[in-house]
């Protein structure tokens, strides 16, 4: 199919701009034009090539438009372009589904309060509110870590979403709004260039300002089974008790808050974790609750065979 005269347009109406900035701006503003459009470039190729391979691998019967739109990257440029199958609604509720089993070990469950544009006109992009249900009250840690999975799961699947409220988690510390794709520039109308775009990984930052979560894979880990916990060490990182429970895997510090001796050793019995030092017992599934004091939850995301965590600064490096 030949390009359009549209398409043509505006292939030299972009040419006519690099060179307005190189005589407005030198050579060195020049250069950093060309070096924005040649990433725009490689972000939509990186998609294209993504395009491609989802379709030559799709099982026979697939509808196209549900793969494309499942898939994050390909899924991000439909939203950026408002050709995405499912709206925001859906693919919130689908994101919030993926992290219900976090949260059920929090004894609790996420419903969805609203969606609103955020600022008076909606220039700034969405703002999905949330409303926690029989979170771990009254333990800041706890209530950050279902925050941290919240956004992580949503700026995944829906990245239109630029904050999150959650009803139920204490704002200790102003928020970080979720880096987003919205589909045209603020003020813009219908029609004009796409908004921003984001990291190809579709990894973004999560948390409260100056204790942002970091996302990172856990590598190497052995299967466990049911009952059955290891502490993962890696370089920079402060250790990890995770524990298998029929269901799930929940990875928390290791460190016992009633002895401060690491958990390592530590008995499971049931759904009840003791301490090999000081026999301290916790609630395994109900983020790690005892009597002589809590544990420290990390998120802990398990899907397609990979596992992933999100560290805040104070895990980060060899500190305890």
């Amino acid at each position: 199919m030949a390009a359009t005269a549209k398409e043509r347009q505006t292939g030299e109406h972009i040419a006519a701009l690099l060179d307005d900035l190189g005589r407005s701006m030198g050579p060195a503003g020049r250069d950093l034009a060309d070096e924005l459009v040649h990433s725009i470039v490689e972000f939509y190729g990186c998609g294209l090539a993504r395009v491609v391979e989802l379709l030559r691998d799709a099982p026979e019967g697939t509808d196209p438009l549900t793969l494309l739109g499942g898939d994050e990257l390909v899924g991000g440029l439909l939203v950026l372009h408002d050709l995405h199958p499912e709206d925001t609604l859906t693919r919130v509720g689908r994101a919030l589904d993926e992290v219900r089993p976090y949260l059920g070990s929090h004894a609790g469950d996420v419903d969805i309060a609203g969606i609103d544009p955020e600022g008076d006109e909606g220039a700034g992009g969405l703002t999905l509110r949330l409303r926690l249900r029989g979170s771990c009250d009254g333990c800041p840690s706890s209530a950050q870590t279902v925050r941290w999975t919240i956004e992580e799961a949503v700026a995944r699947r829906v990245p239109e979403i630029s904050a999150v409220e959650v009803e139920g988690v204490t704002e200790e510390q102003p928020h970080t709004k979720l880096l987003q794709i919205t589909t045209r520039p603020p003020d813009a109308p219908a029609g004009d260039a796409p908004g921003r775009a984001v990291p190809a990984d579709g990894i973004r930052p999560a948390g409260t300002a100056g204790t942002a979560a970091e996302w990172q894979p856990l590598t190497g880990l052995p299967a466990l089974a049911d009952g059955e916990s290891t502490v993962y060490e890696s370089a920079g990182t402060t250790p990890l008790l995770l524990i298998r429970l029929p269901g799930n895997l929940y990875a928390y510090r290791d460190h016992c808050p009633g002895c401060a001796g690491r958990l390592g050793a530590a008995t499971v019995d049931g759904e009840r974790l003791r301490c090999p030092s000081c026999a301290a017992e916790y609630d395994i599934r109900r983020a790690g609750q005892g009597e002589r004091g809590h544990l420290e939850p990390v998120p802990l995301l398990e899907e397609d065979g990979s596992v992933r965590v999100a560290l805040p600064g104070v895990l980060l490096g060899t500190g305890t």
